[in-house]
C-alpha cells in the first residue's frame, strides 16, 4: 500500500514538472518573433555564464598536472655507433645512452639524485660507498637490476682491453656485490667527486657477459640497447649504406623513477650543423641544441675556452708578464657578443660560471694600452724596425706565435679574433687549423703546439686536478698548459679529499685564484648551452651542462599534455 502511494506521488510530481515545462514552451511560442529572439539570446547568455562559472570554479578548486602523451622530434648532428655507456664516443652515442641506460645516481634539477639506487652511505674515512638498489629496478627486457650487473659494468670499465673512456674514473676501485641489492665500492683514498662517477649507465650482465672484448664494438646490443633508462628502442631506420638516419624511442613503463610523460622521442640525424638548422627551420625537427634562435633555452656549459701556452715549445711563454700581456689584450666582449651572439660569458679564470667559485675581475679600459704597460714595466721595449718586443736584459724577444686550433668554423673565428688582438699589441701571430678528428692524437697528446685554442670540460664536480696538477702534464694527463705550481698541487689534492661542501669550495677558490694569477692560459669565455624547444613542451629543467646529453637529465618529467584533477589525487 505504501509503495503504491509513493508511486502515485512520483507520478504526480513528474506530471507537474512536465506541465511546467510545457507551459514555458507554450509561453515562448506565443511570444512575438522579436521577443522570442531576445529570449533565445538571454537563454544562451545564461547558459554561457553558467559554463564560465563552472570552469572558473574548477580552476579554483582543481590543479593542473602533467599528462601522458605526445612525441618529440629531436635533431642531432652525427650518427650513433656505440649506444653503450662504456664506449659512447659521439654526442649522438651519449644522447641515446643517456635515454636508454640509467646509473645508480643520475643528474637532477638541483644536483645528483638516486635512480637505480634507493639509498647510499659513505664511510667516515670517505673511502667506502655502499649502495642499496631499488626493489623495482628493471631493465627494459623485464629482468631485475642486481648488484652483479653493477659489478659487471664496473669491471668492464676497468678492463684495459676494452679501452673505455670510463677507465680513468674507475681504475683502482674495488666493486663487490654484498647481496643481490647491495653493492660496495672501496676507493684507494678519499675522493669527494666519486659520486659523479656513479651516474655511469649499468649494463645487463646476462646479455653482455658472453661477448668478448674484441666483439663488444660489433655486438647487436651496441645499437639495439637493453638498459634501465627512461626510454627504450622501438625502431631504427637506415639508409642504403647502413647508416642510421632515424632512431625511435618509446617510454619505458618499468623505469625506476616512473614512466615518462612523453610517449616517445624520435631522433633524426644530420651530417652538418647547417643541415640540422635547415631541418629545424622547416619544422622537420622540433628540438635541437646548438641552434641560437629566439626563445631558445640556455644553461651554463661546464666548459672553459682559452689559448693555452706551451712553455716548453715557446720559451718566451715562461715569462709571466708575457702571458699576462697576451691575456689582457684579448677583447672578450667582442668574442662573447659579436662572434657567439651573446651566448657566452667572458672569462679570465679557469672555472666556469655557476660553479660557486668567484671568478677574477675582467680587465676594463683600453686593453692594448694596459697590455703594453705590463710589458714595458717588466723591461720590454718594442723594436719598430724588427716589429717585435725585445728585452735586452733577458736577451729575449717575442717571436711570431702560432695559434693551433680545430678547423671548426666557430673556433676558427675565435682564434682569428685573438690573432687580431695580439697583432694589435705588436705580436706577430699566425693560425694553424687541424682536423678535429686528429687534433687530439697528432697535436694535443704529443704537446706539439705553440699556443692552443681549446676548451676544457670541467664537469659539475669542479675537479681541476686533471687539468692543472703538475702530475698531469704528460699524456694522458689533461694539463695542456704544462702548468706546474706546488701550492696549487696541494690545494687540488686537498679539495679532492674534502667531503664538506664549504671546505672544498674554499680550497677550489684558492686554487682558482692562484691559477688565474699565473696566466698559464689566456682564458676567453665559457659558452652557454643553447637548446631550441617547441613551446608545447613543458617541464624542461636544464642542469649545468657538461656534455649535451645532460639536457635529458629531467626528461621523465617533460610533457606536452596536461589535465585538471582534484588536489587530493596529486602525489
Amino acid at each position: 500500500m505504501a509503495s503504491r502511494f509513493s508511486g502515485m506521488l512520483h507520478h504526480l510530481s513528474r506530471r507537474r514538472r512536465i506541465g511546467f515545462i510545457e507551459k514555458i514552451a507554450d509561453f515562448v511560442r506565443n511570444l512575438p518573433p522579436s521577443d522570442r529572439a531576445i529570449a533565445g539570446i538571454l537563454t544562451l547568455v545564461f547558459m554561457f555564464s553558467c559554463l564560465v562559472g563552472v570552469i572558473a570554479l574548477e580552476r579554483t578548486v582543481l590543479v593542473r598536472v602533467p599528462a601522458k602523451g605526445g612525441e618529440l622530434a629531436e635533431g642531432v648532428v652525427g650518427t650513433p655507433r656505440f649506444i653503450n655507456p662504456l664506449l659512447a664516443f659521439t654526442d649522438a652515442d651519449r644522447d641515446l645512452s643517456a635515454l636508454t641506460y640509467a646509473g645508480l645516481l643520475g643528474i637532477g634539477p638541483d644536483g645528483l639524485r638516486p635512480v637505480l639506487a634507493e639509498s647510499y652511505q659513505i664511510s667516515a674515512d670517505g673511502k667506502v660507498y655502499t649502495f642499496i638498489l631499488r626493489a623495482n629496478a628493471k631493465f627494459s627486457d623485464g629482468s631485475p637490476v642486481t648488484a652483479d650487473d653493477v659489478v659487471f659494468t664496473v669491471t668492464k670499465a676497468q678492463d684495459p682491453a676494452l679501452k673505455s673512456p670510463e677507465l680513468a674514473n674507475w681504475s683502482n676501485i674495488r666493486a663487490e656485490a654484498v647481496d643481490a641489492r647491495t653493492v660496495r665500492f672501496t676507493l684507494p683514498k678519499a675522493y669527494a667527486p666519486f659520486l659523479e662517477d656513479t651516474t655511469l649507465g649499468i649494463l645487463p650482465a646476462h646479455l653482455w657477459k658472453t661477448i668478448p672484448d674484441a666483439q663488444f664494438p660489433f655486438a647487436k646490443l651496441m645499437t639495439e640497447p637493453v638498459g634501465a633508462g627512461p626510454f627504450m628502442l622501438t625502431r631504427i631506420v637506415r639508409d642504403r649504406t647502413g647508416v642510421i638516419t632515424e632512431y625511435d624511442l618509446k617510454a619505458n613503463g618499468s623505469y625506476a623513477l616512473g614512466r615518462p610523460y612523453l610517449d616517445g622521442i624520435r631522433f633524426l640525424f644530420y651530417g652538418t650543423g647547417d643541415a640540422l638548422a635547415s631541418a629545424y627551420r622547416s619544422h622537420k625537427v622540433e628540438s635541437a641544441y646548438g641552434i641560437p634562435v629566439a626563445g631558445a633555452r640556455t644553461s651554463p656549459y661546464s666548459r672553459v675556452f682559452g689559448v693555452f701556452f706551451n712553455q716548453e715549445q715557446n720559451k718566451t711563454f715562461a715569462r709571466l708578464e708575457v702571458r699576462k700581456a697576451l691575456s689582457i689584450a684579448i677583447d672578450r666582449d667582442h668574442i662573447s657578443e659579436s662572434i657567439l651572439g651573446g651566448f657566452a660569458t667572458p672569462l679570465i679564470g679557469p672555472v666556469p660560471p655557476g660553479s660557486g667559485v668567484n671568478a677574477p675581475v675582467l680587465p676594463s679600459g683600453d686593453r692594448i694600452t694596459q697590455a703594453r704597460k705590463v710589458l714595458t714595466d717588466a723591461g720590454w721595449t718594442y723594436d719598430d724596425a724588427a716589429k717585435k718586443w725585445t728585452n735586452a736584459k733577458l736577451k729575449l724577444s717575442i717571436d711570431p706565435v702560432t695559434i693551433t686550433t680545430s678547423n671548426v668554423p666557430e673556433l676558427k673565428a675565435l682564434a682569428g679574433s685573438v690573432q687580431n688582438d695580439w697583432q694589435a699589441l705588436g705580436v706577430t701571430t699566425s693560425l694553424k687549423f687541424e682536423d678535429p678528428t686528429t687534433l687530439v692524437s697528432t697535436v694535443i697528446r704529443p704537446r706539439k703546439y705553440d699556443a692552443l685554442y681549446f676548451g676544457m670540460v670541467i664537469g659539475r664536480n669542479q675537479d681541476l686536478f686533471p687539468f692543472w696538477d703538475s702530475s698531469q702534464r704528460s699524456d694522458p694527463g689533461l694539463n695542456i698548459a704544462l702548468y706546474s705550481n706546488k701550492t696549487v698541487d696541494q690545494l687540488l689534492e686537498k679539495s679532492r679529499q674534502e667531503s664538506a661542501g664549504a671546505a672544498r669550495a674554499e680550497e677550489l677558490q684558492k686554487a682558482s685564484d692562484a691559477i688565474a694569477a699565473d696566466y698559464p692560459a689566456a682564458f676567453t669565455h665559457a659558452p652557454d648551452f643553447v637548446y631550441a624547444l617547441p613551446k608545447s613542451l613543458q617541464g624542461v629543467v636544464l642542469p649545468q651542462i657538461t656534455t649535451p646529453a645532460d639536457r635529458f637529465a629531467t626528461v621523465a618529467t617533460w610533457h606536452m599534455r596536461s589535465e585538471w584533477v582534484w588536489p587530493f589525487l596529486v602525489k
